[in-house]
């Protein structure tokens, strides 16, 4: 019999590491400028629906797949659905992995940023002009970027490296209450500024009619999958080295809950900076509309020179993006060296795989803002995707067995009723509303280019790649299954279909 697989010291320790996985950079860098991109009133109620709709009842469902199963994504689906099925638990692990190439580079961009904080580079007298053209001059200079990269694949591969309980639970208990505390001072810093409330005014202004766009609703589930982590084999991985009796509804409320606060708190720091320091109202909203990729650089970089002990602050806050960025990339890292492992693998030979894989398929995303553009729009939407395989899972394996004898088992704190049934069964529904009615609106608008596999941000380049990867995974269905071992832990719970005395029901 293989050894037992490692676990979390402590729930505190698993919650400390899911929440950051949840709240990263896409909280801090992708959700502010998408949020700003889609009107924001109108995205945040979106993004808010879909958290409900598709986020926490995707977070449960996997956390289902990973206890059940005591494997990584490839196995997990394996043995959850059946062999044929394997290819489901591929495509996760894939899009998983395509995002950290580029994710890694955007941990970078934080570090570097970090740097340049301690060197006292943002001085009173930086205008916006100034901390674009310092923006612009760093992300053309290869020779930089790919250091950074390099450097943030280093620091979270090393933590993987020595393991659950002593690498990624023990970093995570330090670095997401920090997280929190660090975001928190920005908000009160940047609510003082003149003109400031005209930027919550443009986040949380609901204008009703923005609704009826689709590519609003296919960003706001985009982004909460992109940012929650439900879909990207986070928490079926996680949910391995977790004892049986945990639970699994409130642990996955916590991480979304968490997710949706990290994110709004993100976005109330940031655009009401672009307002205050933009040198006019129509300069601040194109700045918002235009969905810039270093939007949160440019204009903390220049919200900073304008406080006291700006620099101290600057550096206290870039590193905890860096940090917010870490604790997202580590659970990526671990995705791939879970399913080396479940291959047979031991820790170091699978971590020292992924890392240098990591390195190098990371580059062309460090050398081409263009091509980072275009990962983070083909596998950001092809989440939704991951989302829909796991819904497949769940209802094959069948909702009312793994919520009544998994989910809501006898040591489980929070009992979820039949709404999450319904909520499964409305991925596929969901999936095809979204996307079909996006798809539809995409070849109206761009009648000329929405085909092109070589725009940035086109249809067609979503069709190629998408096609690409799901090819490769049903080629090595059958060879991957025949590969990944079975489960060493102990994944069968207590049935329980009753509180216990003193629980909710």
């Amino acid at each position: 019999m293989t050894a037992k697989k490692e676990q979390w010291g402590s729930r505190w320790g698993f919650l400390m590491a899911a929440i950051g996985m949840a709240i990263g950079t896409g909280n801090i860098w992708r959700f502010p400028r998408v949020a700003a991109a889609n009107g924001g009133g109108p995205f945040i109620i979106a993004y808010t629906i879909a958290l409900f709709l598709w986020a926490i009842p995707l977070l449960i469902g996997e956390m289902v797949i990973g206890k059940k199963t005591g494997l990584g994504p490839i196995g997990a689906f394996r043995d959850f659905m059946g062999k044929k099925f394997t290819f489901m638990g591929t495509w996760l692990t894939a899009v998983c992995l395509l995002i950290m190439f580029y994710y890694s580079v955007v941990m970078g961009w934080c570090v570097k940023y970090f740097v340049l904080a301690v060197s006292g580079a943002f001085q009173p007298s930086l205008d916006t002009a100034a901390t674009t053209a310092l923006w612009n001059t760093f992300t053309t200079t290869p020779v930089e970027t790919i250091l950074y990269h390099f450097i943030s694949m280093a620091i979270a591969g090393f933590i993987v490296y020595r393991g659950v309980k002593a690498g990624i639970e023990r970093a995570s208990k330090i670095m997401i209450p920090v997280l929190f505390g660090l975001l928190v001072i920005a908000l009160v810093r940047v609510l003082f500024l003149p003109g400031a409330l005209q930027g919550l005014e443009y986040l949380f202004s609901p204008r009703f009619e923005m609704l009826a766009h689709p590519r609003i609703w296919l960003n706001a589930f985009t982004q909460t999958a992109w940012s929650t982590g439900a879909g990207w084999g986070f928490i079926i991985t996680y949910a391995v080295y977790t004892n049986y009796k945990e639970d699994i509804a409130g642990n996955c409320m916590i991480m979304g809950f968490g997710d949706h606060i990290g994110a709004l708190v993100a976005g109330m720091t940031v655009l009401p900076a672009v307002f205050a320091l933009s040198p006019s109202l129509e300069f601040a909203q194109q700045a918002l509309a235009s969905g810039n990729t270093g939007l949160t650089f440019i204009y903390l970089a220049q919200l900073f020179g304008t406080m006291p002990f700006g620099n101290i602050l600057a550096a206290v806050f870039f590193l905890a993006m860096a940090v917010a960025a870490l604790t997202s990339l580590i659970p990526m890292i671990e995705v791939g060296v879970r399913n080396l492992m479940d291959a047979g693998w031991e820790r170091p030979r699978a971590a020292k795989f992924v890392i240098v894989a990591g390195l190098l398929l990371g580059i062309p995303s460090a050398y081409s803002l263009n091509f980072l553009d275009n990962q983070d729009w083909v596998w950001g939407v092809a989440l939704l995707v991951s989302g829909l395989f796991v819904a497949i899972a769940l209802m094959k394996f069948g909702l009312e067995k793994a919520r009544t004898e998994i989910i809501n088992h006898a040591y489980a704190d929070f009992h979820i009723g039949k709404w999450w049934n319904v909520s499964i069964r409305l991925f596929p529904v969901l999936f095809v509303v979204i996307t079909g009615w996006w798809f539809m609106q995409s070849v109206s608008w761009y009648p000329e280019t929405w085909w092109h596999p070589f725009e940035v941000f086109s249809t067609g380049t979503i069709i190629l790649q998408w096609a690409v990867l799901l090819v490769l995974a049903l080629v090595t269905n059958n060879w991957l299954a025949k590969m990944i071992g079975g489960s060493a832990s102990e994944t069968d719970l207590p049935v329980a279909t009753h509180s216990l005395p003193g629980q909710g029901g």
